[in-house]
């Protein structure tokens, strides 16, 4: 059934997987659906992948952990992430994996490595690091629903797998970080075969900060560190305007010249109580505004290399039983579920 599912193709929605990404981190979606949560469009309820397909989403991230802690939504181990990710296959759509290498939230203030991996040595560490990953890959190729993209890390700008792989660790810093990055992505090359097409993504947190962003990506390249694509988080009241994300994203196209994506973003459809940089009204229209105008941005990117914008948890809506990031405030449904008119602006095309 799994196979199946995965080869199942959906005409009406096929996509060319050169072409601009858009869409969102749908990584809870099944928890929201287990708890009666209801989507619609137009007043006709359905599924939120084939919702958003047609609305002109093209790619939906997925994140994994090693064994996630099994609270709210921390839920994306193996089995989990393979069948959601069959879901999105045969939507047509492009499936972009998010490796945490945690079995909880890794982000810059947290990325402690999973439990299980402990007391390892750092040369067993990094042994495990690609082991584990070419499983992952192995799996996910059996099961036909290979990633298109795989990112070795969230938001690793402080490095991951701590504090073995923290940057500013005692000892090791960059090499040991650099170390076990080249282990996950040699993990994620193992079970490829000459067919198989699967690019490698690099995410930051630094969408507004060009300075930040060429500091890690100079030190990157000192460490000669092998990856295809760069993702960036841009949250604008953590971040900063979006002129310091269009300064950030020239200088990086201009430096690095790889594809960029803003792999992370959100911005409110009401108040939230958010202040910062919060240049658009609060309101579903200011939402969309906000998408058109970071969509148009990105694509702007000197060199034709911004190459998309996918949101963060867009099917977070206010439902009973699970405590929602902002209070679904900033999904692209509303609290009853209805689709917003920020999903209008992922119809775009090169």
């Amino acid at each position: 059934m799994m196979a199946g599912l995965c080869a199942m193709a959906v005409s009406a929605f096929a996509v060319d997987k050169s072409q601009f990404l858009t869409g969102g981190d749908i990584s809870a979606l099944p928890k929201f659906e287990a708890l009666g949560a209801v989507f619609s469009d137009n007043g006709k309820t359905g599924d939120v992948i084939r919702i958003m397909r047609e609305r002109g989403s093209t790619c939906f991230r997925v994140r994994l952990f090693v064994n996630p802690t099994l609270k709210e939504v921390v839920l994306q181990d193996l089995p989990f992430a393979v069948k959601l990710g069959q879901r999105i296959k045969a939507s047509g759509a492009t499936f972009l994996l998010d490796l945490h290498y945690s079995d909880t939230w890794a982000d810059p203030g947290n990325q402690g490595k999973p439990a299980a991996w402990t007391n390892l040595t750092f040369t067993a560490l990094e042994k495990q690091v690609e082991t584990y990953t070419a499983d992952v890959l192995k799996t996910f190729k059996e099961a036909h629903c290979l990633p298109e993209i795989v990112q070795v890390g969230n938001e690793i700008t402080p490095g991951f797998l701590w504090p073995d792989g923290k940057l500013d660790a005692p000892e090791g810093g960059w090499e040991h970080f650099a170390a076990l990055l080249k282990a996950g992505i040699r993990g994620v090359k193992t079970p490829l075969g000459v067919e198989d097409r699967v690019k490698i993504m690099i995410h930051i947190d630094k969408g507004g900060d060009a300075a930040a962003t060429r500091w890690f990506f100079d030190n990157l390249a000192k460490q000669s560190v092998p990856y295809d694509m760069i993702g960036l988080s841009y949250y604008p009241f953590w971040h900063g305007g979006m002129d310091q994300l269009r300064e950030n994203l020239n200088q990086t196209a201009q430096r690095f010249n790889k594809e960029i994506v803003v792999v992370e973003t959100a911005y409110p459809w009401r108040p939230h109580g958010e202040t910062q940089n919060m240049s658009w009204p609060m309101t579903p229209q200011g939402q969309e505004r906000f998408l058109r105008d970071l969509v148009a941005t990105v694509r702007a990117t000197p060199n034709n290399l911004g190459k998309g914008v996918i949101w963060w948890y867009p099917e977070s809506v206010r439902i009973p039983g699970l405590e929602v990031w902002k209070g679904g405030d900033v999904a692209l449904f509303d609290a009853g579920g209805a689709a917003l008119p920020a999903l209008h602006a992922f119809k775009t095309t090169r």
